[in-house]
């Protein structure tokens, strides 16, 4: 009977065996993607990026177009459990900004006396402020960017009333914290807590921050991984609010009722959870609704037909 016994315990071991290798191999299918900073490391960031807005007014299509061409040096200020503390610093900024009555080309970098902007913009770059990241790429808090864009306003003290809040909402819109924000939060892959495989699908919902009022619904897919890549697809849905009104460049308020698609490609540095490359397409169709307003001579409510297409890419390099 003992004997038995042990014959059977030693055909339990056997079988034990391939259920034992078929989990590890399972395991290994699966990987743990979340962002891994050091104290001290150094990155530089590079941003290409193109926006076009066509608006159609009385049968009149209208174009505005910006388009940035931005670096940005990443220093891990600090690490602690389930917080990054990433300082932020402008080493370029090219900006240009086409509307109907005005064009804005601005190198940060180039003294020019006729373009109020340059001067605020020179004195954004090579000035701190702080990312408060989390593991998983949730932004817990941006803080010194406002106070930064504040000081920068001051060189449009010289401009008439009108001019200035032209410039500062321009300079808000642009590069205010919930600008900045809203792009990070596009740039950056938000993991899921758990260990996924390839194919695996996972969402989040963020809102829309700047000018519209609305959310965007990401998904991301994991297509292929190694031991130091990941590639990773994106899309986006952004829905707006159509009864929330917001101010277009014009001064004019209205409210949008508008839907669109973002399909981005990222290739994330495993080490540190970071995109090296992400491309990205966003497009966007729908109606603003102008509000009536007496000043800007709209007699009544009228609906333009718009669509706003914009390109970007950007490239995350290890510098130390």
């Amino acid at each position: 009977m003992m004997k038995r016994f042990l014959v059977s315990l030693a055909m339990g071991a056997v079988l034990a065996l391939p259920v034992k290798a078929q989990l590890q191999d399972e395991k290994r299918d699966y990987v743990d993607l979340a962002y891994n900073f050091q104290k001290g490391q150094q990155f530089e960031l590079k941003q290409e990026s193109r926006s076009e807005t066509y608006t159609t007014v009385d049968d009149v299509m209208q174009r505005v177009t910006r388009d940035f061409n931005n670096s940005i040096s990443i220093q891990v200020d600090d690490v602690i459990p389930g917080h990054a503390y990433l300082i932020f610093k402008y080493k370029e900024l090219k900006f240009n900004f086409n509307a109907r009555n005005q064009n804005i080309l601005v190198d940060a970098a180039v003294p020019n006396d006729k373009e109020p902007f340059q001067a605020a913009l020179k004195s954004i770059l090579e000035h701190p402020f702080t990312v408060d990241l989390s593991s998983t790429g949730f932004i817990n808090k941006i803080t010194g960017l406002d106070e930064l864009l504040d000081k920068a306003s001051a060189t449009f003290t010289n401009l008439k009333d009108d001019e200035q809040e032209a410039y500062k909402k321009l300079m808000k819109d642009q590069f205010g914290t919930n600008a900045f924000r809203s792009w990070l939060e596009q740039l950056l892959v938000i993991y899921p807590v758990r260990s996924i495989k390839t194919g695996t699908r996972w969402e989040e919902n963020v809102p829309i921050r700047t000018g519209l009022v609305g959310n965007i619904d990401l998904y991301w897919n994991l297509q292929t991984w190694d031991a130091q890549t990941a590639k990773i697809n994106g899309t986006g849905k952004v829905t707006t609010n159509k009864v929330e009104t917001f101010t277009i460049e014009d001064g004019i308020q209205a409210t949008a009722e508008i839907d669109g698609d973002i399909m981005t490609n990222y290739l994330i540095d495993r080490n540190t959870g970071l995109p090296s490359i992400c491309a990205q397409n966003t497009e966007m169709n729908g109606t603003y609704t102008y509000k009536a307003n007496k000043a800007k001579r709209i007699k009544k409510d009228i609906k333009v037909p718009v669509k706003i297409v914009t390109n970007a890419s950007y490239k995350i390099k290890q510098m130390k």
